[in-house]
């Protein structure tokens, strides 16, 4: 088997929907416009699937002009891309970084839809959020609002495996992943050390420890307990103290250039 992109995902605001793409530009930040907005609370806290579960139904998509959101029973909100907006203070996990709020418009858009109060914020380009060094080393890598790295990656085979020890399947979009790989063995994203494709080279630093968003059903925004109880029962990684599934991923060259589904990958493995 050739080693293959199967689909490439976009989640523009930080916890709502992603959006499958047939192709994406690479930047130092991950896939072009992946998670450059994020909802956060009236402290500059972001806020997540984890405390709000609706945030699953929140449909974002990018155009040429504008981001656009759409949720059950709203009308849809539109906010121009070339919006600066002000500088304002948030924070994701440790963090604590300069920028950009969105308006009034759409801070009353989402807590009209949440019943809490929030604000939208956008990620200013001119930050640079660092990777945690332990595993990105000295390359600089840094991330927008993603947890912790600018890209999660995950072979259809891995979701297959899971799924068969599984009473009910679940679809990928409980794992988020912004690369899925076919022909690949079940697994095999844990010892690919690199990925090339073209220009753009990508290195899997990191497995990815999965939290309770995996139990959100997206499309309903019920929680369950699957699939974590069943990862916890094969997948438990004793050092990093979670149940595994996935790899955390940067981009070491190639920035600008696109990757497309159905495009063929070179994979070095580091068994």
């Amino acid at each position: 088997m050739t080693p293959s992109i199967a689909s490439l995902i976009v989640y523009p605001v930080k916890s709502c929907r992603g959006n499958a793409v047939e192709s994406s530009a690479v930047t130092e930040r991950g896939l072009q416009h992946d998670r450059e907005w994020m909802i956060v609370d009236t402290t500059g806290r972001f806020v997540t699937q984890r405390e709000l579960p609706r945030l699953a139904l929140i449909e974002p998509a990018v155009t040429g002009r504008s981001l656009l959101m759409r949720a059950p029973g709203m009308p849809q909100l539109e906010i121009a891309l070339d919006l600066r907006g002000a500088v304002a203070r948030a924070t994701v996990w440790r963090d604590t970084l300069a920028v950009r709020d969105q308006g009034d418009e759409p801070a009353a858009w989402l807590s009209s839809y949440l019943d809490v109060a929030v604000r939208l914020v956008r990620f200013d380009g001119q930050t640079r959020r660092y990777c945690n060094p332990e595993y990105v080393g000295t390359s600089g890598a840094h991330t927008g609002f993603a947890d912790g790295y600018p890209l999660l990656i995950l072979s259809g085979a891995s979701l297959d495996d899971l799924n068969r020890r599984l009473a009910e399947p679940l679809p990928i979009d409980r794992f988020r992943p912004n690369i899925v790989l076919a022909g690949v063995e079940a697994y095999d994203e844990d010892y690919i050390a690199e990925i090339e494709c073209g220009p753009v080279k990508l290195k899997l630093v990191k497995a990815c420890t999965r939290c309770r968003i995996t139990t959100t059903d997206q499309s309903t925004a019920t929680v369950g307990i699957e699939p974590l109880a069943t990862l916890a029962s094969y997948r438990h990684d004793r050092a990093l103290d979670g149940a595994t599934f996935g790899m955390n991923g940067i981009g070491t060259a190639g920035f600008g250039h696109e990757l497309a589904c159905d495009s063929a990958l070179n994979c070095a493995m580091s068994f």
